[in-house]
């Protein structure tokens, strides 16, 4: 048998048995120290055969034959360390005793000390281990092949060794029977290299990242009436919302985050004349793009984070929402406001700064202000003279399943952004007080039931005061037909007036009846970067009077990542 074949069977096998034909072939290459038995017989045998240029394969005793059965019964033993998810980059060692799976006993245990310790040539896994019996490609055995002799030609050129020429030209021939893997490999090391340099030529910044997001809606009113009683107008539309993000870092773990927007799709509120069943992708129509969020976070420490909004923040900015699946912000997961999260949260917006602090790792704390008119200098504007929202938020999660929210919520002037218009005292000078609970319960991998409860205490200046309420039950689907789907529904009361002064009663400020939001969908995931999400919003009693026909609402969102 040639010397190329011998090198070509090994590579059927493993790791350990080429290192260990390594060192079998270039014999005490640096210090002359004696090796196994085996190993110098093994030796001596191929260098026979790279003087004769073949290997004996008469019927006398061959000093390779057990070596080679030792080599072939490891191969054999079962690999559990063979799966196609383990982490496969290697880490360079210094000293045998860091490889836990390679003892004193293993036939191969001196090849892989002395590779290790005279040489410096091989590397193990993170976890540890050397994976003696995992099969290796021609690919890795020419690598590591390459490896050894540069090795060699280093401690050459330090003349730090020597080296019988007999074996030297051994292991030429070697090398010689992997040049096109080897030439392969330095091509395709030549071309990431190129790569490389071509991205950092042509990248758009060394510290930014630039992505994006947009969102078509086709909406259709089936079928109801508004909160006056008139039928609702039942046009078919069809918009956008789209977003760039230019995510910024100075040191790895901060984040500047500039956003443009442009809102191409109006507001249902237009036809329905209530918040109720507005989407939570709808806005302007004009298309015009401005600056939507601009905010920066930082850590303090390994357990707090810093955010400070100059323009859009939200509460979502710097505290969970406790709604992990169906909170997508319009982009994923539910359709409407009401069923993206809990609507107190949307009492805090616009610029100002929020804390989020891990206590332990099932609780943390979250602090923030926003004022909704901070940028404003004139009276009854500015950072405290103006709306504003402040909240406290304790979310406690005792084990993975379960996760629980309280929040407090104390707002001037700022609106709930669902529900009736009553609950929304809209035109009116309101200071409120704001209390939650939160849940979010994992049955088992594909299926979460969550909600919240709400109360809102409001007062009116000068007017009265008023109690609103909203409640809702949710259950998540993710991953149903296929890894990215997600299923949602959803059933609710919208912020609802269940009390008020006579003052305010008189001013109109009552609901009647009480209105129920259900809601369906099926997010569904076309590739990596496009989702389509059908959908339907069914609102019974519309603005919570019963004498209003039930509005239907159905909708195909389209959400393309970037």
């Amino acid at each position: 048998m040639e010397i190329g074949q011998i090198g070509r069977n090994l590579l059927a096998v493993s790791p350990a048995n080429a290192i260990a034909f390594f060192v079998l072939c270039s014999g005490a290459v640096a210090t002359q120290e004696p090796a196994a038995i085996a190993q110098n017989q093994a030796n001596q045998v191929l260098t026979d055969a790279t003087q004769s240029g073949v290997v004996p394969t008469s019927d006398p005793p061959d000093p390779t034959s057990e070596v080679l059965e030792k080599i072939e019964q490891y191969s054999q033993e079962p690999d559990a360390d063979t799966s196609l998810e383990q982490d496969d980059s290697m880490e360079q060692v210094t000293n045998v005793s860091q490889l836990r799976d390679v003892r004193p006993g293993d036939w191969a245990y001196e090849a892989v000390r002395s590779l290790i310790e005279r040489y410096g040539v091989l590397g193990g896994y993170p976890d540890g281990t050397f994976r003696g019996n995992r099969t290796m490609t021609r690919y890795e055995f020419a690598a590591a092949l390459d490896q050894v002799f540069t090795q060699i030609e280093e401690l050459l050129r330090q003349g730090i060794t020597s080296i019988p020429e007999e074996e030297f030209a051994f292991l030429q021939r070697l090398k010689d029977e992997f040049v096109v893997e080897l030439a392969l490999l330095r091509g395709d090391v030549d071309g990431l290299t190129a790569r490389t340099i071509e991205l950092e030529l042509t990248q758009f910044s060394t510290t930014t990242k630039l992505d994006g997001e947009v969102v078509f809606g086709l909406t259709s009113i089936v079928n109801g009436e508004d909160a006056n009683g008139n039928d609702v107008d039942g046009v078919t539309t069809f918009g956008h919302r789209t977003r760039l993000n230019l995510e910024t870092s100075f040191t790895g773990r901060d984040l500047l985050r500039t956003r443009l927007q442009a809102e191409g799709m109006g507001s249902l509120e237009r036809r329905t004349l209530t918040p109720e069943g507005e989407l939570a992708f709808t806005g302007g129509t004009d298309s015009n793009v401005q600056l939507d969020a601009l905010l920066y976070s930082f850590p303090i420490g390994d357990r707090t984070q810093v955010v400070i909004a100059a323009n859009a923040g939200a509460a979502d900015d710097f505290a969970s929402t406790v709604n992990p699946y169906l909170d997508g912000d319009g982009a994923s997961g539910a359709l409407s406001r009401f069923a993206t999260r809990h609507p107190i949260y949307y009492l805090v917006s616009g610029a100002g700064v929020g804390i989020r602090h891990a206590f332990s790792e099932g609780l943390e704390l979250s602090l923030g202000y926003l004022a909704g008119d901070a940028g404003n200098p004139a009276q009854g504007g500015g950072l405290f003279d103006g709306s504003y929202g402040a909240l406290a938020q304790v979310v406690f999660q005792p084990n993975e399943q379960l996760t629980l929210g309280l929040t407090y919520v104390h707002a001037y002037n700022n609106y709930l952004q669902t529900g009736s218009n009553s609950a929304n005292l809209l035109g009116l000078t309101t200071v409120s007080n704001s209390f939650g609970v939160e849940a979010s319960f994992q049955i088992n991998p594909r299926f979460f039931l969550g909600g919240w409860v709400g109360y809102t205490a409001a007062d009116v200046i000068n007017q009265g005061d008023a109690s609103i309420w909203n409640w809702a039950l949710t259950a998540a689907f993710p991953d149903l037909g296929k890894t990215g789907n997600l299923a949602g529904i959803l059933i609710g009361m919208e912020p609802k007036v269940t009390g008020s002064d006579d003052r305010l009663a008189n001013l109109g400020i009552d609901d009647p009846s009480t209105s129920l939001h259900l809601e369906a969908f099926y997010q569904y995931q076309l590739t990596d970067n496009i989702t389509i999400t059908p959908g339907i919003i069914w609102l019974t009693a519309p603005d919570h009077n019963s004498a209003n026909a039930d509005v239907v609402i159905g909708t195909v969102r389209t959400t393309f990542r970037f």
